[in-house]
This record gives structure tokens, sequence and C-alpha cells, in this order.
């Protein structure tokens, strides 16, 4: 008996959905810089592992909010933003706290997308049955002192 074969429909769904370029990288190493055009420090890119057709979605609601201390502040409350990411399967796998950038939106797409970056929670999962690779994501809160 043959199996069930998706090739066809994973195709028709990249074609429909991963309309946008999204770019994964290892997270950065090294100590911020200052740009003095910017007046902002920068941090220095991570390791490029996929750049290519793909998609950011909210993943349902907000999580609530998750106490974080700073020393000698209260402490204060962050929510967790969670999105998910599509790719097409041939994209290498996420790993936990892969920095995943919108680099490109598609005519007619959210243009406040671009250059909002997120954080992988989780590797990439998969299946024996899906038609594109879905990465758990947590946006990554801008403060305007980091890039």
């Amino acid at each position: 008996m043959a199996g069930l074969n998706l090739s066809g429909i994973a195709a028709l769904v990249q074609d429909l959905v991963l309309l946008d370029t999204v770019r994964f990288t290892t997270p950065a190493a090294g100590a911020p810089v200052f740009d003095p055009d910017t007046g902002l420090y920068t941090y220095p890119e991570g390791d490029l592992i996929y750049e290519g057709p793909g998609a950011v979605q909210v993943s349902g609601t907000s999580d609530g909010v998750t106490a974080m201390p700073i020393p000698n502040l209260p402490w204060t409350d962050e929510t967790r933003s969670r999105y998910k990411a599509l790719t097409p399967r041939t994209a290498p796998i996420a790993q936990r706290d892969t920095i995943v950038t919108v680099v490109a939106v598609h005519p007619g797409g959210d243009l406040t997308m671009l250059g909002r970056q997120w954080r992988a929670l989780d590797p990439s999962v998969g299946g024996t049955l899906g038609v594109v690779r879905i990465t758990g994501l947590d946006q990554i809160q801008q403060n305007g002192t980091t890039s």
C-alpha cells in the first residue's frame, strides 16, 4: 500500500502562505558596540542559518506575564508574545534561542513586521505529515537601546 504523498499540497501551501522573507541567525556573541551615527548600541550579528520564504504569525494570545529580576530595581513584568514562524520543510531546524527576523514583506503585507525579532522557544517542530516547518517564537522586546 502506497503512503500519503503531501508534496503537491506542501508546494500549494508554501506558495499561498510563505510570502515574506525571514532570516534565522544564531544569537549574537560579543558586547554591544556604540554607533555614533545613531547614538545607540548595536549588537553584532550572529551566523546566518536560513534566509528565504517564510511567514510569522501570532500564535493565539499573550500567555500572561513573567517576572524579570533586574538588579537594584523592583521586579518588573514582561509579557510573553507568542508567535510562530513558518518555513518550507527544506529549511534547517532552528535551535532554541535562534533569532528570527522579518526582512521583507509581500506587497500589501504588514510593513510593521519589518525588522521585528523573535527568539525560538524550542527546536522547530516537524511531523511525518507536515507541509511546513513550524518554529515557536517569543518576541524580543524592543526598548530603544539595542537594535
